[in-house]
């Protein structure tokens, strides 16, 4: 059994003030108990002015927040998922990377979101994340406290293939960080978040933004913590920002595995 802490962020324009944030989130999850702090997409930088934005993005050796947290890990003797931040490639594209970090302050896995929010909302919203950021093309796990965890980050939620992948892997824990539109997490989170860790017989863990921000925009939050089975064991609202834990139980993925052996049972379709 571990203890998960998620993280529930406003996240602003500031890399120095939002890094304080995910520092102090650090000790207080370290000092509950919990083996593993996840935090939400965009936990450095939330800037949809993107002439504004590339003034704090920079390469990963030069990222504020990134090397806060490591210093912190090592401090406080807690891994950190970093559900993602902006960095800047060598190519002049950003990239939108999720980060595991390990107690001992060392980068233990990488991952580059692959699928790109280019849409038109209903409301009048439009997002066109390819315009600034380079798609990833690899799936990646990595073995944790809690598990081994694949990666995933937001609107990689809509695409079944890299979760049945994350499955074949035999995931314990998905991180699914999130800076969902308000309309479409009405209409939608819950039911993939849920979906997602039913497919993979896998915990499914969601820091999310909330919020209204400085750039402008609205998050729709609401953290969650599903276990296997698709029960949802945490919530964290659509409020405000917060921290909030759950439990994982490797034996309860043995358990559901057994009961309904959908990964053991699945067959390739001919096309």
């Amino acid at each position: 059994m571990a203890i998960a802490a998620i993280l529930q962020m406003t996240t602003g324009i500031d890399p120095a003030a939002n890094a304080a944030v995910i520092v102090q989130a650090m000790a207080d999850a370290r000092a509950k108990g919990a083996a593993m702090l996840f935090t939400p997409e965009m936990s450095g930088l939330l800037d949809r002015k993107r002439d504004r934005a590339k003034e704090s993005i920079c390469s990963e050796a030069d990222d504020v927040v990134l090397a806060a947290v490591r210093e912190a890990a090592v401090r406080e003797g807690v891994w950190v998922h970093l559900g993602s931040l902006a960095i800047a490639r060598e190519d002049g594209k950003w990239a939108n990377r999720a980060f595991v970090i390990d107690d001992k302050g060392e980068i233990r896995a990488r991952y580059d979101k692959i699928h790109m929010f280019d849409v038109d909302l209903a409301t009048g919203e439009t997002w066109r994340e390819s315009n600034a950021y380079a798609a990833g093309d690899t799936v990646v796990t990595v073995e944790t406290p809690v598990g081994r965890l694949g990666l995933a980050i937001c609107y990689d939620v809509r695409f079944p293939a890299l979760f049945e992948a994350l499955g074949q892997a035999q995931c314990d824990v998905i991180a699914i960080p999130a800076a969902f539109t308000v309309p479409t997490g009405k209409a939608h989170w819950h039911l993939l978040q849920r979906a997602r860790a039913v497919e993979a017989s896998a915990y499914v863990l969601c820091a999310a933004q909330v919020g209204k921000h400085e750039d402008g925009r609205e998050t729709y939050g609401h953290s969650l913590a599903i276990d296997p089975w698709g029960e949802v064991l945490l919530d964290l609202g659509g409020e405000s920002a917060g921290l909030g834990y759950a439990e994982i139980d490797l034996a309860r993925i043995a358990e559901v595995r057994a009961q309904l052996p959908s990964l053991a049972n699945r067959r390739m379709i001919a096309k």
